[in-house]
């Protein structure tokens, strides 16, 4: 066989009226190919034309260009189709395995002679006068056809077929089968002029592979070794107008499909061991009945997306078309079922369904729980990643018959993301995939006695900062805080909170560029509470004075109401100074390090332990509480809550002088739930607050009083008289910008000799503590025996509007305020906290804040749900249209305009028609008054 590695692909041209039977020029694609026939087919099962003529490319001998040779050429010719006519050459044998001749009939064979002569002839005789010189070149070929006493030889480096006889195979003829490889020399026939196969010699047999794929039809489906039979199949597929049948093996079939009888079928022809023909890499190309496969849905892009077949390890593409259901469109991770089609000689899932989750799986898990070492751990670095390395970990462990074996596993076999190193030991199982059988490890966790295998540098801590997906860690040893990201967590499952305390090992970051060196926080391991110490104990029972007391830096950014921390408020540190063994010592301390609620004073006697900084090795004092620094009657004051803001309020004091500020971190029980009008005790700071520079006192140590704890002395002068009068000022609460704290209500006199009196009020005197009482507001109230408002009740016209939006804490009502807005009203403003639905129809007060100017709706009482409220009248012109007409301006442009200068009114004076004045009558009669 030539050592080329294609086919040489020409035309070969032989004399006119060359017998193509002997001559037959095919297209063949592949070099490698013993076995490849011409693909072309006649429209019958007809012998060959053997008269085609061929342009002349090869030098005819001399004493063949005579008119006599031609003539003796045409005769031979004509007698050879005559008996071709009269018999049919090509038939199938009984097991259809491959085509079979019959025998030339009796008379003259293809070369004119006696057929009985030629048989009982010597085979040499026919030798010495048919064969020319032999060329001394050595060919390959395969043998096509076995005849009664001669064949023809397909050959391998050029595109021709040659006739040869029997007698010159040098060998046993009857070891010669159709398919087997044979080597020749190319000669001429002395007599005809044509080329011819001589010498030809059998070889060893090899599996060559034809380079173009073939396609045809099974015609027997494979069968299984115990359902008895052939367990071979066989396909068919034409070749020159021939039918072919070739065996094929469970082995040849790509893909774990299974092949039914009328598949179409595209594949390779090979010759086995033995020379035979056969089909091998059979790919299933269209289904007389379509297969249905799974896969799940690994990739979707633009219009199209990728499953990953379930059958075979391999992706197919599909086209977003092919899922029919538009309910719910495809999610990566989907279990689906489809089919395979064909297009563009690509195959392609179409008529794609949903499955169940869970329906599709691809490997099983064995329950045994292996351990390993890792010899092989993932890189973190993007950059070195392969594609070509799906799976580029390794683990070594032990089998259980006592060898070592080594397993792969990527990315996703981790429980997490963590970080492995070389030498780590881990738990595992084995998974098996089941298109495959390939096992690799899965469900790895990292075991403890890998910290101390392999050596590393441990550091604890505690969650600093939280953020998206990351966050930085405050470490013992080091000042700055540490980048961590969630997947180097060991415990994937657990909640991250901040102040946990986790044990870690600092590492170069991976994702971090080449100038930028930031060091991450990997392989964190949760600690129990009270592992991580930063600081150590070094004395404890100390005894010193507060000579510099800790100060507020900043303040805090909006703390919530149940916060019992700080907020990232920071202070100045504090000085406390002792005299130890005759020498003063000054030791700094912080407010957090104090217990409790405890702030100390300037001049404070304490008591504390002196601990030292791991990370900078600086003293520090803590556990900080006082000594015989009890707080006497005179430090207590009492007062009512009188504002609530988002982390702060302020209490009125009782002598309803002033207002004192206060934090809700500052309250000895965070947990209470505060409300206006609350009785607190409290104790006023000497330090500078940093409640934004206001002149108010700063209240610290406050906590919520039981009702009727605070006892004024104060009784009703009238009990049985209510009084009316007008608010002439309000709560500084509600006006911040006026100078005195309390209101004042002027009582309305009865007579005009009756002299007009004022009485202060504050939240206490409010009997509705939400109330907010302006400028001009009638009220209803009694005196007590300080000469006080009390029992303050505001009389306010009530207003009826329904509910048109909620958006969480607040809503709006259809009730037009300025600029034709809706009105807006708070949550917190509907009365026995009821919760309210768009369309219910409510009574509320209308407030003008007198700061700001807008309208809001207090004391907003529901009336009725949406489905009781009456439906609108058709004859109603709808909102928006009103509202848009109010703000539409008309350009002044000189033209005439029509302006109206007074309403229509009723005979009666009021608006519209009286809806009895019209009344049904009959068309041409008038109704009697």
């Amino acid at each position: 066989m030539s050592n080329n590695s294609q086919w040489n692909l020409f035309q070969s041209t032989m004399l006119n009226g060359s017998d193509s039977s002997m001559l037959n020029f095919k297209t063949l694609s592949a070099l490698t190919n013993l076995n490849n026939f011409p693909s072309s087919r006649s429209s019958n099962h007809s012998p060959p034309n053997y008269n085609s003529q061929s342009s002349q490319n090869f030098p005819m001998p001399s004493q063949y260009q005579s008119s006599q040779f031609q003539q003796k050429e045409s005769s031979m010719n004509n007698m050879f189709n005559n008996g071709l006519q009269s018999s049919t050459f090509d038939v199938f044998s009984s097991d259809n395995t491959a085509p079979v001749s019959r025998y030339p009939p009796a008379g003259n064979d293809i070369f004119g002679n006696d057929t009985a002569t030629a048989n009982s002839s010597n085979n040499s005789n026919f030798s010495n006068e048919s064969f020319g010189n032999n060329q001394g070149v050595r060919e390959t070929g395969i043998i096509e056809k076995l005849l009664h006493s001669y064949g023809f030889i397909q050959c391998c480096e050029r595109q021709a077929r040659l006739f040869f006889h029997f007698s010159q195979f040098s060998g046993n003829i009857e070891h010669l089968k159709i398919g087997d490889p044979v080597e020749f020399e190319m000669t001429y026939d002395r007599r005809t002029g044509k080329p011819i196969a001589s010498t030809v010699t059998k070889i060893a047999p090899e599996v060559v592979l034809s380079e173009e794929r073939v396609t045809g039809v099974v015609t027997t489906e494979l069968r299984t070794e115990g359902s008895g039979g052939d367990t071979q199949g066989r396909i068919s597929y034409e070749n020159r107008g021939e039918c072919f049948f070739l065996p094929y093996n469970k082995d040849d079939v790509e893909g774990n499909v299974t092949l039914r009888t009328g598949d179409q079928v595209s594949f390779q022809i090979a010759t086995n061991q033995r020379g035979n023909l056969g089909a091998t890499h059979v790919r299933l190309e269209n289904p007389v009945h379509p297969v249905k496969y799974q896969g799940v849905v690994c990739s979707m892009k633009d219009v199209f997306g990728y499953i990953e077949r379930a059958d075979i390890v391999k992706e197919i593409s599909f086209p977003f078309t092919e899922f029919k259901d538009s309910s719910k469109p495809l999610q990566l991770g989907d279990d689906v079922e489809f089919i395979i089609q064909t297009r563009n000689g690509k195959e392609v899932a179409c008529n794609i369904e949903r499955l169940p989750p869970g329906s599709v799986i691809f490997e099983d898990i064995d329950d045994t729980v292996m351990k390993g070492q890792v010899l092989k751990p993932l890189d973190k670095n993007p950059q070195n990643h392969l594609p070509s390395e799906p799976l580029p970990g390794r683990i070594r462990y032990r089998a259980p018959d006592y060898s070592e074996v080594e397993v792969s596993f990527g990315e996703k076999d981790q429980q997490g993301d963590f970080t492995l190193r070389h030498g780590d030991w881990v738990e595992f199982r084995i998974a098996t995939d089941r298109r495959d059988q390939l096992k690799r490890a899965t469900n790895i966790s990292l075991l403890p006695e890998s910290f101390v295998v392999s050596g590393e540098r441990r550091e604890q801590g505690i969650i600093a900062v939280l953020k998206q997906g990351f966050g930085f860690l405050r470490s013992v040893e080091r000042e700055p805080k540490i980048y961590f990201t969630f997947n180097e967590v060991l415990e994937v499952q657990r909640k991250l909170e901040c102040n946990d305390e986790v044990e870690f090992t600092v590492a170069q970051d991976p994702s971090s560029s080449f100038g930028n060196s930031r060091q991450s926080a990997i392989r964190i391991k949760h600690l129990p509470r009270g592992s991580v110490q930063f600081e150590l104990l070094i004395e404890e029972g100390l005894v010193g004075v507060v000579t510099v007391v800790a100060t507020e830096l900043s303040e805090p950014s909006s703390p919530s109401k149940n916060s019992n921390h700080f907020d990232d408020v920071t202070f100045e540190p504090g000085v406390i100074t002792l005299h130890s063994s005759s020498v003063k010592r000054t030791i700094l301390y912080n407010i957090k390090d104090c217990n409790g609620k405890y702030i100390p004073k300037q001049g404070d006697k304490v008591k504390f332990n002196l601990y030292q900084i791991k990370r900078n090795k600086e003293l520090i004092a803590m556990n900080i509480h006082p000594v015989n620094n009890t707080h006497t009657s005179d430090d207590l004051k009492y007062g009512y809550i009188a504002a609530l803001k988002d982390g702060f309020g302020f209490i009125e004091t009782i002598a309803l002088d002033s207002e004192v500020f206060f934090r809700y971190a500052n309250l000895n029980e965070p947990s209470s739930s505060l409300e206006l009008g609350m009785e607190v005790e409290y104790t006023v700071s000497t330090r500078n607050t940093g409640n934004g520079g206001g002149s108010c006192a700063s209240a610290e140590n406050v906590r919520v009083l039981p009702p009727g704890t605070i006892n004024d002395n104060c009784e009703l002068l009238q009990p049985n008289v209510i009084l009316d009068g007008v608010v002439s000022r309000p709560l500084r609460s509600v006006n911040p910008d006026q100078t005195e704290y309390a209101g004042i209500i002027q009582e309305v006199p009865t007579t005009e000799e009756e002299n007009i009196l004022q009485y202060e009020f504050g939240i206490k005197g409010l009997i509705n503590k939400k109330e907010l009482l302006q400028v001009g507001d009638p009220v209803q109230f009694q005196v007590d025996s300080k000469n006080r408002a009390v029992n303050i009740i505001a009389i306010r016209k009530k207003q009826r509007a329904h509910v048109d939006t909620i958006k969480g804490y607040f809503g709006f009502l259809t009730y037009e305020v300025e600029g034709g807005k809706k009105l807006f009203f708070h949550i917190s403003e509907v009365t026995d906290g009821i919760k309210l639905h768009q369309g219910d129809l409510v009574e509320f007060v209308l407030v003008v804040n007198q700061r700001s100017g807008k309208s809001s709706g207090c004391n907003v009482t529901k009336i009725s749900s949406a489905e009781n409220s009456p439906p609108k009248q058709p004859s109603q012109r709808p909102e928006h249209l009103i509202n848009r007409i109010r703000t539409i301006s008309v350009k002044d442009d000189g033209s005439p305009k029509l302006i109206v200068i007074r309403q229509p009114l009723g005979p009666d004076g009021t608006n519209g028609f009286d809806p009895n004045a019209r009344k049904q009558h009959i068309p041409g009669q008038l109704n009697e008054v």
